[in-house]
């Protein structure tokens, strides 16, 4: 778990409407949240950094393409065009680096040159970090981001990183001003030229997810409990006039659902199945996306230490970034079938909670034998993964989950780590990654190896491998594959996002960006289509596969 510098708290504010700028509409659009809006125009307009502090970032080649003519609006009177080539000559990125223009009101920021073949080609995480450490105060500030059109979605998302909602500070609470963040992009290279309507409807939809995310994540549990999380999910489905069904408490119980209740029944707030359905006209295959909501892990009776169980907050993650996701996807058009499964539970300590040797039956049937209270997480989704496919008929089931320890030892803190039973898919998903800004990467898909670590004597599975220097992330994804069964002929996708989900001691909203990008063929969205993994001439092969199967092909 990294512990990098705590990122300053940023709140967000009631959004303007269509303005006129510089005598000629303007697009805005706006998130409405908290204290502070983040708004993504066609254009900023002309301001005095003295009135209006602005930011211009993007490679240093990237910004030697740039004309004066394209910025002088925004930097004069106070920097001039000497002082702006004066600037850009001194810029020396190794990795990154930046020049005041004037004073703090103004500030030039380069990313890398060049990133590796692992890296996002936008350098998302370099990007955030500048605007962490570079931004310039202010009630109404500017961010120009000068960047390549397949870039663009992933700046954006990059950019709604560095401006968390969730604080509690008192300072926050007593300020009255309203603070407006207003974002242009100046695309360069090929298909440049000013963003349609289209595109920042679009990037203000993912922003608002990838910021919604984050802030449940951040959000402590004795304000994000499963009723809490619940009301999330109801007020997101009002807006898209979508009702969820709920399965909650003893109800679970009796419909079998054992791991859910097993993981939650000694909580004061009952566990829940909640499922959000979008269900389109000419759909032509049913995709379910499957959120673990832990919304604080003990660990149970086999508890976490003092300095293990600080974070675990963060355990809702995969369910937090479902909803997020979901929403953006409605509201951008998805084509097919899309149902948002969130398991939700509270891994407390209780006289009702589950005992290491307790054998539980969950919602596939099969029998699994307690040997870790602390492996709550693949119980929740195991039932959540066979409600999709047994009872929401799923060609395509991805699930996301804050789920290992060791996913950061094998992907590390900024690559979530992905398990597929489709090698179109892992290759797709890591291209997704490096698209969106959610980096991501594979990990052994081999269960006739592994998966005899969760061997029990008296029950079809024990819930922890019995030796924990074999591929744990991996075990652990094939314990909630087993559940729709090794040979079942649809996709499976299994995505850890332990350590992803959170830089230091804030929320990331990991896995927004990433199941947009990689479900972009399913929208109706251009941009969401241009960063897809998966072309008009991979789509074209796979429609050619038979159409009764059930990988006919990739969204």
């Amino acid at each position: 778990m990294s512990r990098e510098r705590h990122q300053r708290d940023c709140d967000v504010a009631v959004p303007s409407p269509r303005e006129a700028v510089s005598g000629k509409a303007a697009v805005v659009i706006g998130l409405n949240m908290a204290n502070v809006t983040l708004e993504f125009r066609e254009s900023t307009g002309d301001s005095d950094p003295l009135t209006r502090p602005v930011l211009i970032l993007g490679q240093l080649s990237n910004l030697q393409r740039v004309s004066w003519s394209q910025l002088q609006g925004k930097l004069q009177p106070s920097v001039n065009q000497e002082t702006w080539q004066s600037a850009l000559a001194t810029l020396n990125p190794n990795p990154t680096d930046s020049c005041p223009l004037y004073l703090n009101y103004a500030v030039v920021a380069a990313l890398p040159s060049r990133v590796s073949r692992h890296n996002s080609p936008a350098a998302t995480h370099f990007l955030t970090r500048l605007l962490r450490n570079c931004m310039p105060v202010g009630a109404n500030r500017c961010i120009v981001m000068i960047c390549e059109r397949s870039e663009v979605f992933a700046s954006a998302c990059a950019i709604a990183r560095a401006f968390p909602l969730f604080t509690r500070r008192s300072s926050a609470s007593r300020r009255a001003d309203k603070r407006v963040v207003v974002v242009e992009f100046i695309v360069v290279g090929q298909d440049n030229g000013p963003l349609e309507v289209s595109a920042l409807e679009c990037l203000s939809n993912a922003a608002e997810g990838v910021r919604l995310a984050a802030r449940i994540v951040d959000t402590p549990c004795n304000e994000m409990n499963t009723d809490h999380f619940l009301q999330e999910i109801k007020v997101v489905g009002s807006e898209l006039g979508i009702v969820p069904a709920i399965i909650r408490g003893e109800e679970l119980k009796e419909r079998g659902f054992g791991g859910i209740y097993g993981v939650g029944k000694a909580a004061e707030h009952p566990p829940a199945l909640a499922v959000l359905s979008h269900l389109p006209e000419g759909a032509t295959q049913t995709i379910a996306w499957v959120g673990k909501g832990i919304v604080y892990d003990t660990g149970g009776l086999s508890i976490k230490g003092k300095t293990t169980m600080p974070g675990m907050k963060r355990d809702c993650g995969g369910a937090a970034a479902v909803l997020g996701a979901f929403k953006a996807a409605v509201k951008r058009g998805f084509k097919d079938n899309l149902h948002a499964v969130f398991c939700l539970a509270e891994n407390a300590v209780g006289p009702n909670a589950t005992r290491p040797d307790d054998i539980h039956i969950l919602y596939s049937g099969k029998s699994v034998e307690i040997n870790n209270t602390d492996a709550e997480g693949r119980l929740v989704l195991s039932d959540g993964v066979a409600y999709a496919s047994k009872d929401l008929g799923a060609d395509i089931i991805l699930d996301m989950a804050t789920l290992t320890g060791a996913q950061g030892i094998s992907t590390g803190k900024y690559h979530a780590a992905v398990v597929t039973n489709s090698e179109t898919w892992e290759t797709a998903c890591a291209k997704a990654g490096r698209s969106s800004g959610d980096l991501i990467h594979p990990l052994v898909y081999c269960p006739e190896l592994h998966f005899s670590e969760f061997t029990s004597a008296v029950a079809d599975m024990k819930n922890s491998v019995a030796d924990r220097e074999n591929a744990q992330s991996s075990c652990a994804a094939l314990f909630i594959a087993s559940h729709i069964g090794f040979d079942w002929p649809g996709v499976w996708v299994h995505v850890d996002i332990a350590s992803p989900v959170h830089a230091g001691e804030r929320a990331t909203g990991y896995g927004v960006a990433l199941l947009l990008a990689l479900f972009g063929r399913a929208s109706e969205d251009p941009l969401l289509n241009l960063v897809s993994p998966l072309g008009l001439e991979t789509s074209m092969e796979c429609d050619e596969v038979e159409r009764d199967s059930k990988r006919r092909r990739l969204v």
